[in-house]
């Protein structure tokens, strides 16, 4: 596990955290990391800003076809399958 040092907190902050945590029943550290914890995960806006930034690094082709990329995967897929003799992807023929 790693360890945080926070440095310069005002002397009320402190103190109210003090007594979060003696009124939760717990350590002035339990609290500040049961704080820290549910802090932690990504709101749904940072989840969308980290998206569009990893969309922006990614710099595709102008002429990349997205539909041709597809069609070219299912067409890798298939042919795997018919390779091992797998036929649980296909349609049933009918007959």
């Amino acid at each position: 596990m790693g360890q945080v040092l926070i440095r310069n907190l005002d002397d009320e902050v402190i103190e109210a955290l003090k007594l979060k945590a003696e009124i939760n029943g717990k350590s002035l550290e339990q609290e500040l990391r049961d704080i820290l914890a549910s802090a932690a995960p990504l709101t749904t806006h940072e989840k969308v800003a980290m998206a569009r930034r990893f969309q922006a690094d990614l710099k595709m082709p102008d002429d990349f076809d997205v539909g041709l990329a597809i069609r070219l995967g299912r067409d890798d897929e298939e042919e795997y399958r018919r390779i091992k003799g797998d036929k649980s992807g296909k349609k049933a023929s009918r007959g």
